[in-house]
């Protein structure tokens, strides 16, 4: 309801909110992405594990059959969604099996632009009374192995972007280079390009997409 009302909001364009969990993702929530187009076409939905063993150990209320049914549901709502997760390698009891179903999980999804985490044990968490029984070379290996799939496939996706012109929020100056501005389009991807008017911040501006960069795309404004 917040998003609908956040979208009858004359002079709002685009919302995005931050992010939720799969036991709490509704199929209330998944249709608002047919009913509100002002709701960007991006999601981040942590997942943790591809393994409900993990998932179970973890104490997280979700198991892998619900969390591909709501990423379906997204998609048939809104074709081209963005999906991006958040997963942590190495927990207390992961074995090779459980891992290769994290990279079973990550093609299956097609995850864009995700972040991974090795495990390290917290004090106060009901973790930390489980045995860290994966070494620390098992784990960064895993992390290695996570992070370069994650990495190909978002890649995979600015690469499919280029050509296409993106109706782009400017978000502010480039980090890189104060002389060229940063933006970002509905699928959460960062555009860098130049303009003369100093004015553009906070501005939308259609940009065609030229360059596919490994953390970022390269713009130009459209005619």
């Amino acid at each position: 309801q917040l998003i609908k009302d956040t979208a009858s909001i004359e002079g709002i364009e685009r919302i995005r909110f931050t992010t939720s969990h799969p036991y709490e993702f509704g199929q209330d929530l998944t249709n608002i992405y047919k009913e509100v187009p002002e709701l960007v076409s991006h999601v981040h939905l942590p997942v943790q594990s591809g393994s409900n063993k993990i998932l179970n150990a973890m104490r997280r209320r979700h198991k892998i059959k619900d969390y591909l049914s709501i990423i379906d549901r997204l998609k048939e709502h809104r074709p081209g969604i963005s999906i991006s997760s958040d997963f942590i390698v190495g927990f207390p009891g992961e074995t090779k099996k459980d891992f290769q179903d994290t990279l079973n999980l990550v093609e299956r999804v097609g995850f864009d632009d995700s972040f991974s985490f090795i495990y390290s044990q917290r004090p106060n968490t009901t973790a930390s009374s489980l045995i860290d029984n994966v070494s620390l070379i098992e784990k960064k290996e895993r992390l290695t192995k996570l992070h370069d799939l994650l990495k190909s496939l978002a890649y995979k996706i600015s690469r499919r972007m280029v050509g296409r012109t993106e109706r782009c929020l400017v978000t502010g100056t480039s980090k890189k280079d104060p002389g060229e501005f940063q933006s970002r389009t509905e699928n959460n991807r960062v555009v860098n390009f130049s303009f003369k008017d100093q004015n553009v911040i906070g501005k939308f501006m259609n940009l065609k997409i030229v360059e596919a960069l490994p953390n970022s795309l390269r713009g130009v404004v459209a005619n």
